[in-house]
């Protein structure tokens, strides 16, 4: 009976690719002149360089963005506190990248080595024609420099593997059987390099848990979640129209099913800044919205994340963590003690205090939920943490 529950366990609870924790990041890529560091200083409220030239950007930029959430915002309204915490999103804007960067090309190994030091990619895809913004190959064609990017990556991690299989196979060619994990490691490169060499990105491909812990060790390129932004015009955006939309989503259908794709304007995005102001005529009168909350959180999410909420008179706040965090890991957020000496979880929904106004009313309504060790921790929950003072004291 004990190995059946473990199994239902690890049923529910899988293994994701990519690095399980909250400093997590999601960059922005794509090659020169797309858009990159104009949608980053839109996102983040910031100003830095975005001119008509290939590498205009070179150094990353990183920033942090709040998550924009109307229940944390209802939140804090009602509980009226003097300390308000929000959810945040930390972005990187990356130099371009163009054909031939995984050999040196362009900003090259350093353009790569930034790219692995995030954990998620937005994926710019540039459809707007603009005579004033040169294009790196002289004309625009987002398919073609989607092709580019994930080509590159893919190059790039085949390298890397080329060298650690290598590594390994001299210890699996030691240790044979008696090291099991080195065993996985090595069938687990091989199996993803094949694949890479087919032209298959990582994160595309089906694995077992044992092969993700594998992979986790090494995070490839293109095992990273992806999401595409589409670029376009104002004027097209206003109109949901460009000749480029249906391609692309046939592509993405054809090449990365189930891939997110968001159409935004930068050129939008960017008036929206130069004069908040007017920013609710200036959409009131072309009829249309801004992106960049659906663009925030759909990021957050392609991280593994989520929060939940501690609310009070002092602070509401939104705590961060993966997906699948179960209670005690997630008090440990809060405070070490807790976790360490952590009795119950006393949760209830955002739904039952917008009806019921007060905690004492969601508790007679029987809607307040005693949760134990084994409690996964749901996107939203609102939270009292119940613990053993004297046990955390004697620490």
């Amino acid at each position: 009976m004990p190995p059946k529950k473990k199994d239902v366990a690890e049923e529910k609870s899988p293994l994701f690719l990519g690095r399980f924790g909250t400093s997590l990041k999601i960059g922005i890529v794509g090659v020169p002149n797309v858009g990159k560091s104009t949608f980053f200083n839109c996102l983040c409220k910031q100003s830095i360089p975005a001119e008509n030239f290939p590498f205009c950007t070179i150094d990353p930029n990183e920033s942090r963005v709040e998550v924009p959430d109307a229940r944390f915002d209802w939140l804090c309204n009602h509980f009226g506190p003097p300390s308000r915490v929000p959810a945040y999103l930390s972005v990187v804007d990356i130099a371009g990248l163009v054909r031939g960067a995984s050999e040196g090309e362009g900003l090259g190994n350093a353009f790569l080595s930034h790219i692995s030091a995030c954990d998620a990619i937005y994926s710019m895809m540039r459809v707007f024609d603009d005579p004033e913004v040169t294009h790196v190959d002289g004309d625009v064609d987002p398919i073609r420099d989607t092709e580019t990017i994930f080509a590159e990556l893919r190059l790039k991690d085949i390298e890397y593997l080329t060298n650690n299989i290598e590594k390994v196979s001299k210890v699996v060619a030691r240790m044979g059987d008696k090291d099991k994990v080195a065993k996985n490691e090595y069938e687990t490169m091989l199996k993803a390099k094949a694949l890479l060499e087919e032209g298959k990105d990582v994160r595309k491909c089906d694995w077992s848990n044992k092969e993700i812990e594998a992979l986790n060790k090494h995070l490839l390129l293109t095992s990273k979640p992806v999401i595409y932004l589409i670029n376009m015009s104002e004027k097209d955006y206003c109109k949901k129209k460009n000749k480029w939309l249906l391609k692309i989503k046939q592509y993405l259908d054809e090449n990365d099913p189930g891939a997110v794709m968001i159409p935004f304007s930068g050129a939008l995005e960017q008036a929206l800044l130069d004069e908040p102001e007017n920013a609710k005529a200036y959409l009131e009168e072309r009829k249309t919205t801004s992106a960049l909350s659906k663009i925030i959180t759909t990021g957050f999410k392609a991280l593994g994340l989520q929060y939940f909420f501690t609310v009070g008179a002092d602070e509401v706040r939104a705590w961060t963590i993966p997906r699948h965090t179960k209670a005690p890991q997630a008090a440990g957020k809060i405070h070490t003690d807790m976790e360490r000496s952590f009795i119950k979880a006393e949760v209830y929904l955002y739904d039952d205090i917008v009806e019921h106004k007060t905690e004492a009313a969601v508790k007679a309504a029987g809607r307040y939920r005693m949760e134990g060790k084994n409690y996964e921790m749901q996107d939203g929950d609102i939270v009292n943490i119940k613990f053993n003072v004297t046990d955390a004291k004697k620490k």
